[in-house]
């Protein structure tokens, strides 16, 4: 053993023996229990961030400890290997996606095993290999034959940047949530998968998802978005042609001052003479921060009062909600109430707040409940009442019904991208649309494109891929050129590694799946709160659909949710633009990948954003050179002592039974820092303390000795989760066999882990007057009597009676007087 702690020795070293010894490697065992831990997959962009070596550290500290506790545990590792930016690339250095994404690939596999994670790597997937994509095709043919995937003509949002469609899911403030250009509205053919078949059960299901962090339930539930409401028609004036609008707030329709289309809307094209006109409304569809309207020059009749309202066409009405119409009530609608405003309409107040007999002039729109005004019949209801009384006088009259709405909209998957999964279809003139036999999957991109970044899908320039022979009539035929949207790559990869690499099959043999059935759900899952709606929920949605398929049984994937902080730096978020980026590869040459881990770990809770710190970084690796120094210098006398014998603590000295019992609570405070909340960071602080009584203790005897070998086997034992080669490398040092990576976690003693005093604190009246030591474990009653008895007691009592003694948790006593 060398002097000095010198990672870059001893990593490598480790790392090798656990690839060699396959140590990692999980099979289906039915006799033993299983733990399925799993990271959110990387996009193989070249280089892994600090980002990364957080996530993936938390991970592997649970994967470590679940292992070393007698789990059968998966701990999995892929790449989310299709994507825009493998397109870029072939476009600004000339080098094909595939050797781009390969190249990537190789190196930051050899970035993750520098960290000492501990995957079965036999598990690993690359979603752009075609023996994963085939089954992206086959899952979507199973869908379509089953009315869940479809095609139509649809708006779609647009980024002019990336010459591709987003799905709602990825505009985030009306900007590419990649790229951040503004995003438009085009109209194409586009293919769907009908996530809204599930938005009932996907939001009834979220009740039940107790291991999440309730702000992503919640992020879910809204996405989900279910309403109850009314559709009531509005007659258009002159024509037999109906309005119908859906709203959430039938006790403000005698508010209603207006109404407004979408621009797609059927009537729109029908009441606009001005073709020119309503193309300017049309190209700004969608964008909600700039309202613009076109009046029709029509009006429509208010159902509940006859009251002749304006139609207009209007950019932030959308289609995809509700009827793609609404009525307008600018009084207690913002959006209404701007766009009134910007166009000379009038604003009617048809609700009050409670207690409230008149109201100034309104800046703005009151939108609460209250009392109704200005209703007819229906007015000093209460908002609730009225909902529900005007809503069933509709439906009775036949002018509306009652109707439960989702904002959830179906999932549009089309790209118009080269590195993708080709959507699986074919178009006939004679037949129409085709679907790809099975037994032609899959297919297979092709390697003759060129990639100039302008606009369209790369795939429809190569004639060797879009001109095909129709299976069904064997006539002329053309291959759909989209490709899909990467998200449905991400959407069931943690069901591929159950089956492990090359052995992903769904179309034959026993179902459910046993291998499905045993590994799945997730246990454990580990990502970033950005992925709170887009991945989760298409998750989610897929689960349950290869459920249907009777593939598996399952229809949640995560049993339990972890979403870690961000890793901060000068203020901000780590990011190249900000100039603010630590390298991990610096980090773990100069370090080693123990001191990164542990870094990232104790510096704050998992799910808190990391502040980052040299010095913190510094002070992981002095700790680390402690043990080390410690093993180190009494080397000789601990190879000649044995921990088996202090197992009781029985003939030790004052001094070793003092630190047997700081090694027994240590084990159960890391043990249940880990169980309850993954809090990390206060289990390496109680690792740090005992590392620090250990440095204090001054051997006397052999039975220190015993004591301290003991306290150091304790010790790696607990760190081999967090900082496992160096854990490895001085349990090695001790001459134990098999390595920290095959033991078992350590149990204590509740007996020798407690006190044998406690400090007791005295109040008076809720003040601290007093602290006794007494002996550990006294009965509450005597608690008290020692209290009452003491002279400062006595003294700040002066005299008076004492109404009340409160004994708390065994170690304060309260006295009221």
């Amino acid at each position: 053993m060398e002097e000095r702690y010198d990672p870059k020795k001893i990593e490598p070293k480790w790392q090798a023996h656990w690839a060699e010894n396959n140590l990692f490697r999980t099979e289906k065992d039915a006799s033993r229990k299983k733990f399925y831990c799993l990271e959110m997959f990387p996009y193989p962009s070249g280089r892994i961030h600090m980002g990364h070596v957080r996530n993936y550290a938390i991970g592997d500290v649970i994967a470590r400890y679940k292992r070393m506790r007698g789990f059968n545990v998966l701990h999995p590792m892929g790449w989310d290997a299709f994507g825009l930016p493998a397109e870029n690339a072939a476009i600004k250095h000339g080098v094909h996606p595939s050797q781009w994404t390969y190249e990537n690939i190789s190196y930051m596999k050899g970035q993750l095993n520098k960290l000492g994670l501990s995957y079965d790597w036999d598990r690993e997937v690359a979603t752009c290999n075609p023996e994963y994509y085939t089954w992206n095709q086959w899952f979507f043919l199973r869908m379509y034959e089953k009315g869940l995937a479809y095609r139509k003509s649809s708006y779609v949002n647009w980024c002019p940047s990336c010459a591709t469609v987003l799905a709602n899911e990825q505009v985030i403030d009306l900007k590419c949530w990649r790229c951040d250009s503004v995003v438009v509205q085009k109209q194409l053919d586009q293919w769907f998968l009908k996530i809204t078949h599930y938005a009932e059960e996907l939001l009834q299901a979220c009740d039940e998802l107790t291991g999440w962090p309730e702000k992503v339930v919640t992020m879910q539930k809204n996405w989900i978005g279910k309403s109850y409401g009314l559709e009531a028609d509005f007659a258009v004036e002159g024509t037999e042609d109906v309005i119908r609008i859906y709203t959430t707030r039938a006790d403000t329709l005698f508010g209603a001052t207006f109404v407004c289309l979408s621009p797609p809307h059927p009537l729109s094209s029908k009441l606009v003479a001005d073709r020119a006109e309503l193309a300017k409304v049309t190209a700004l569809y969608g964008k909600a921060e700039e309202k613009i309207g076109l009046f029709t020059g029509c009006y429509c009749i208010n159902p509940v009062n006859g009251e002749r309202l304006p139609v207009y066409i209007a950019n932030f009405v959308l289609m995809e909600y509700g009827t793609g119409a609404i009525m307008s009530v600018p009084a207690h609608d913002q959006r209404d109430f701007e766009f009134a405003q910007k166009y000379g309409i009038p604003i009617r107040k048809v609700i009050a707040p409670e207690g409230e007999t008149s109201r100034p002039e309104a800046v703005e729109a009151y939108e609460d409940d209250g009392i109704l005004i200005n209703s007819g019949p229906y007015s000093g209801l209460k908002s609730s009442e009225a909902r529900e009384r005007i809503s069933e006088e509709m439906e009775t009259k036949g002018k509306g019904t009652k109707k439960v709405n989702f904002k959830l909209r179906d999932w549009g998957i089309s790209r118009q991208r080269y590195w993708g999964t080709p959507i699986p279809v074919i178009y006939c003139s004679a037949c129409g649309i085709v679907p790809v036999p099975d037994k032609d999957l899959p297919v297979i991109l092709p390697q003759d494109v060129r990639f100039t970044g302008k606009g369209g899908s790369p795939l429809a320039e190569s004639s060797s891929f879009v001109s095909v022979v129709c299976p069904q009539c064997g006539g002329p035929a053309r291959r759909e050129t989209d490709t899909m949207d990467t998200f449905v790559d991400s959407s069931w990869y943690f069901i591929a590694y159950c089956l492990g690499k090359g052995k992903v099959r769904f179309d034959g043999g026993r179902l459910p799946h046993p291998d499905l059935d045993y590994w799945m759900p997730v246990d454990q899952y580990i990502g970033g709160v950005e992925h709170a709606v887009l991945h989760l929920l298409y998750s989610r949605f897929f689960t349950r659909v290869i459920r249907d398929l009777g593939i598996i049984s399952q229809g949640e994937p995560f049993t339990n949710l972890l979403t870690q902080g961000m890793v901060i730096k000068d203020g901000a978020k780590m990011s190249k633009s900000k100039g603010n980026v630590v390298d991990p590869d610096y980090l773990i040459n100069r370090y080693g990948s123990d001191t990164s881990r542990l870094f990232s770990l104790f510096a704050a809770p998992p799910e808190k954003d990391l502040d980052w710190s040299d010095k913190g970084v510094e002070g992981a690796f002095r700790f680390l050179s402690r043990i080390w120094s410690l093993v180190y210098r009494n080397l000789g006398a601990l190879s000649q002592a044995s921990s088996r014998g202090v197992s009781d603590a029985a003939g030790l000295s004052d001094e070793g039974r003092a630190l047997v019992r700081k090694a027994h609570q240590t084990i159960k405070k890391v043990t249940l820092d880990i169980e309850r909340e993954y809090h990390f960071n206060t289990a390496i602080a109680a690792l740090m303390e005992l590392v620090n009584e250990m440095n204090g203790f001054m051997p006397k005897d052999a039975g220190d000795m015993n004591v301290l070998r003991f306290c150091l086997e304790t010790t790696l034992l607990l760190l081999s989760p967090f900082t496992p080669h160096i854990a490895e490398e001085l349990w090695s040092a001790l001459e134990n066999r098999p390595g920290t990576s095959a033991q078992v976690w350590p149990s204590w003693s509740e007996g020798l882990a407690r006190e044998d005093e406690i400090e007791l604190v005295i109040q008076i009246n809720g003040k601290v007057r007093a602290k006794l030591m007494v002996p550990a474990g006294l009965p509450e009653e005597e608690l008290k009597a020692l209290a009452l008895n003491d002279r400062k007691t006595a003294e700040f009592l002066g005299g008076k009676a004492v109404k009340k003694v409160i004994a708390v948790q065994g170690r304060l006593v309260n006295i009221v007087a």
